[in-house]
């Protein structure tokens, strides 16, 4: 079934990801980073912190965009990880909708398995199970015991092809896979996807969200790149994926998640044919140039010149005397911050709600205190960084209407303030 799918050794990697062809095209190196949630606490300011190369290579051969270095996942994933799905609102709206899309577009019976790979606290998983289904989460960290005390079975493990055995062999097969934000990040491919075809039924589907290759470039989300994310998915690379693993893609959706993601839908065996839509999308990367070589050279000139404007501009605003602060303090943050070099004399502080898990830590490599968002609305500074970014439009609705009167900059594509 895995013709060629291999587990990613950690460390540097030769050749691609998925079809293991050498033919790759450079697109940026970014530097030597700390993984993005590695959040320091006082005590390790004093430490010397380890970092990794962060290079973005394509193939040319099957078109998989992807790092040239895997890190281990053990060390990214780490028991305290500080991510929870279902903090902000946006999210949390995003994840049910997920669930109840789902079972009003596969027809899913009461009482049919769903699998949640990468579940977290439980979120989706939630949403299945108000709706009758029987549900089980697979996550590593110990957010799984935050899950399993609201109610959400779940294996506090990485998801491999043993555990899938195990949860088959107690619970029987599964009716529907699901991987939100996860399917780029394993490693371990080959056991991911070997796992994946064991647990399903037959003709039952996998269902994942990623990060979009297109959106990536469309909207020069240069901070989308970071350890966690080994791979960042277009169509062809994804249907040679499935391929190789016994399953079909089938059906694909352009969400707006994260800056822009898509979701997958792949049905086990090989016998099905794609929608109208993957052929769709597919016709529109290849004339948006996602297949080109041309495309990722302009890529990283943008970003390159994207580092430069918000340095300069931060250090202007520096030099005037302008107070600024940042505003959430998500994954990609830390790429931002690190690449661009931001430094706590140019952003003294991160302001974040009052439930994350990261109040009272240090972002990795540049220090920046990350402390409670009320701070902010009693100084009301004279800027704010919007890290988060991405979902700009409704952060800044809810910040208004709380009162902050702060300008705020959003560094990406290109930088705007919102008076």
């Amino acid at each position: 079934m895995h013709n060629n799918l291999k587990n990613l050794p950690v460390g540097h990697l030769t050749c691609c990801q998925i079809c293991r062809g050498i033919n790759l095209q450079p697109v940026i190196e970014m530097g030597f980073f700390s993984p993005c949630d590695s959040l320091l606490t006082k005590a390790m300011l004093h430490q010397a912190e380890v970092t990794y190369p962060l290079n973005v290579v394509r193939c040319r051969d099957c078109g998989l965009v992807q790092l040239d270095y895997a890190v281990n996942p053990k060390e990214l994933f780490y028991p305290e990880y500080p991510y929870r799905s279902g903090i902000t609102e946006t999210l949390r709206q995003n994840l049910h909708n997920l669930s109840t899309r789902m079972i009003e577009k596969t027809g899913l019976a009461k009482n049919s398995l769903v699998v949640d790979i990468g579940s977290n606290d439980g979120t989706i998983l939630e949403g299945f199970k108000n709706n009758g289904m029987r549900v089980l989460g697979v996550e590593p960290t110990n957010i799984a015991d935050m899950a399993n005390a609201n109610g959400i079975e779940t294996i506090k493990e990485f998801f491999t092809l043993d555990v899938a055995k195990q949860v088959k062999d107690k619970y029987g097969p599964a009716t529907l896979i699901a991987a939100a934000n996860v399917f780029a990040h394993v490693g371990d491919i080959a056991d991911l996807m070997g796992g994946i075809y064991e647990l399903l039924g037959d003709d039952c589907l996998f269902i994942s969200e990623s990060h979009y290759q297109l959106s990536i470039l469309e909207r020069l989300q240069y901070d989308s790149i970071y350890h966690e994310h080994l791979r960042f998915y277009l169509i062809k690379p994804l249907m040679r994926l499935f391929q190789d693993s016994g399953l079909t893609l089938v059906d694909i959706e352009r969400i707006p998640n994260y800056g822009g993601s898509i979701r997958v839908y792949a049905r086990k065996g090989l016998n099905h044919n794609p929608s109208e839509e993957v052929l769709k999308l597919l016709k529109i990367e290849e004339e948006g140039g996602a297949y080109q070589d041309k495309t990722y050279e302009e890529f990283k000139m943008k970003a390159e010149n994207s580092r430069r404007a918000l340095r300069s501009f931060m250090v202007k605003l520096n030099d005037e005397g302008k107070s600024v602060v940042g505003i959430g303090c998500p994954a990609r943050s830390a790429t931002l911050l690190q690449y661009c070099g931001i430094t706590p004399d140019l952003l003294p502080y991160i302001a974040e709600q009052s439930t994350s898990l990261k109040l009272g830590m240090f972002t990795a490599n540049t220090h920046i205190p990350v402390i409670d968002e009320a701070k902010m609305f009693q100084e009301q500074p004279e800027y704010g960084l919007m890290l988060s970014w991405h979902y700009a439009e409704p952060i800044i609705k809810s910040l208004r209407a709380r009162g902050l009167k702060s300008k705020i900059i959003v560094p990406l594509p290109e930088i705007k303030i919102f008076e």
